[in-house]
């Protein structure tokens, strides 16, 4: 297997044994303890993080700014980073060695932005800062925040102790397009990682184990061609491509009847010609197609890829394919989700203000969210998985969960009852209560970390439950082909158009403490 990775870093990740031990000088309550105390030192680089990487705002394949970001601070934390890994130029892996023999523990968060979805933080009503531009609709930008601090406590705590091991730090590229993580696993990447965490912004903090709720998928774009000819002249010299798009359109609307109400498929035009008046030579249509296991989702693009070629025989065009993602279904370590939660009960949700809750019960009141109680004060429990998990989204950690043991840890910087994908979830996302639930998901985070570094038990065990339990009657069927290349050039175009009036609003915090002092928006705002 190809390493995306430079020869002399993929040795010394080699040498490296998933199961020596890690003798620390205290127990581990009390690195614990330590770690929690190294979390809550960092809340201020927590808050700029997240504030800085919410105001790039930047879509899938054009992290830059954000990636530069991320990655300058780890350097000058000590840590090794190799940029561009996997053909991805957003992409990269940071890492730091304490001693040798120990494991290696992989910490990941996505860090691409929604289009259209730009919002004023701290104004519970749409307030885009620039019309039209993308935004942090999903709360991307406060994952790697939520990482970092955890490492770096870590990071103390294991030179401090003598705990071997190595940290490895790592982005999710383009998630929103699902088109990063695949081409990692298929590169090598996680080849020697004992362990994975990835974390997400929710509104709980919580984590789980099996199959959760939701899909795999393949994302796969279709261009027809045909030849063009005056639309009002002569139509019938011209073979239509764009009537071949709506014919495949209209037979996948007519299929649905017959597939699995479990799948999820949906699609957007990206070309339909260039003027009516000419006969388009050139259309094309990018499709999702969604289902619960690695056979459907095949059967499912099988079927696409059948109506494809039969719209293009019935207008005398041809059609060719190109995969532009994929995302594996996601299967979550049990004795790794076990371990985390134990942790989550101690760290407890955030102690929300009067002010936070009179704000997430705006937010909810201006978005008609069916929820209307404000934030959670509840934790969420760690329930056994659904006998038959629902159909939802997707998300490719779903690859990585098949070749390390893997866990998602939620933390609490959202509101609950928001739509998802949407500007208004971007309205908490640079205020107290993502500042606040970050730093419980650091906490998780380190803690879960020093679990999985001095306890060679639990890294036995998860690795039993990966390899017994997960892989049973299941493995992994990777769908991107060993040619197959990200598609880098997506979001080109609407990045160029948006960042210079976006750069106007990027967050500077030598000359404001929060991203809300530099807008000028006062806390908590709660009507117009």
């Amino acid at each position: 297997m190809k390493s995306a990775l430079p020869v002399a870093l993929a040795a010394s990740l080699a040498v490296l044994s998933a199961t020596a031990t890690s003798a620390a000088a205290a127990p581990l309550p009390a690195l614990k303890k330590q770690a929690v105390a190294g979390v809550e030192a960092r809340a201020k680089l927590s808050q700029e993080m997240n504030d800085s990487i919410f105001s790039f705002g930047e879509l899938g394949f054009q992290e830059v700014e954000t990636s530069r970001y991320i990655t300058d601070i780890l350097e000058k934390h000590g840590f090794t980073v190799t940029r561009g890994v996997s053909g991805l130029p957003t992409g990269w892996v940071a890492t730091w060695t304490n001693k040798s023999g120990g494991p290696v523990i992989a910490l990941g968060s996505d860090i691409d932005g929604i289009p259209k979805a730009s919002q004023t933080p701290g104004i519970p009503w749409r307030k885009p800062l620039v019309e039209g531009a993308p935004g942090h609709g999903e709360g991307h930008n406060s994952g790697q925040a939520v990482n970092v601090v955890a490492a770096l406590a870590v990071k103390d705590i294991m030179q401090k102790e003598g705990v071997a091991g190595t940290l490895m730090l790592w982005p999710g590229v383009a998630e929103e397009l699902v088109a990063g993580k695949a081409y990692m696993v298929r590169d090598g990447v996680f080849k020697d990682v004992d362990a994975v965490i990835f974390t997400h912004v929710g509104d709980n903090l919580g984590v789980s184990w099996g199959k959760p709720m939701g899909t795999g998928l393949v994302s796969v774009e279709y261009t027809f061609q045909g030849s063009t000819a005056h639309s009002a002249g002569k139509p019938w010299m011209g073979k239509s491509a764009l009537d071949a798009v709506s014919l495949m359109n209209t037979g996948w609307e007519y299929r649905r009847e017959h597939i699995r109400p479990e799948q999820r498929s949906h699609y957007v035009i990206r070309d339909g010609g260039d003027q009516p008046n000419v006969v388009p030579e050139r259309a094309s249509v990018w499709y999702y197609f969604r289902e619960q296991d690695f056979k459907r989702i095949s059967d499912l693009y099988a079927v696409g890829n059948r109506i494809a070629d039969g719209a293009a025989m019935m207008t005398d065009t041809t059609v060719s394919r190109r995969v532009l993602g994929t995302a594996a279904p996601r299967h979550f370590n049990k004795p790794m989700a076990e371990a985390a939660y134990a942790n989550i009960l101690q760290v407890g949700l955030p102690r929300w203000t009067a002010d936070d809750q009179a704000f997430a019960k705006a937010v909810q009141k201006h978005v008609g969210a069916d929820k209307t109680e404000g934030l959670d004060t509840k934790l969420d429990k760690l329930e056994p998985p659904k006998e038959k998990p629902e159909s939802g989204g997707s998300d490719d950690i779903g690859d990585v969960s098949w070749v390390a043991p893997t866990i998602t840890v939620r933390y609490p910087s959202n509101i609950p009852g928001l739509p998802g994908h949407n500007w208004a979830n971007a309205i908490s996302m640079a205020t107290p209560i993502a500042h606040k639930g970050n730093m419980a998901g650091s906490k998780v985070v380190a803690m879960t970390v020093l679990d999985l570094l001095v306890q060679p038990k639990l890294r036995a065990a998860a690795k039993a439950y990966f390899t017994d339990v997960q892989q049973k009657n299941e493995t992994y069927v990777p769908m991107i082909a060993a040619g197959d290349k990200p598609a880098t050039e997506l979001n080109t175009d609407i990045m160029a158009r948006f960042r210079p009036e976006m750069r106007k609003f990027y967050y500077d915090p030598a000359k404001h403490p929060t991203y809300l002092d530099q807008l000028g928006v006062k806390w908590p705002t709660l009507e117009k």
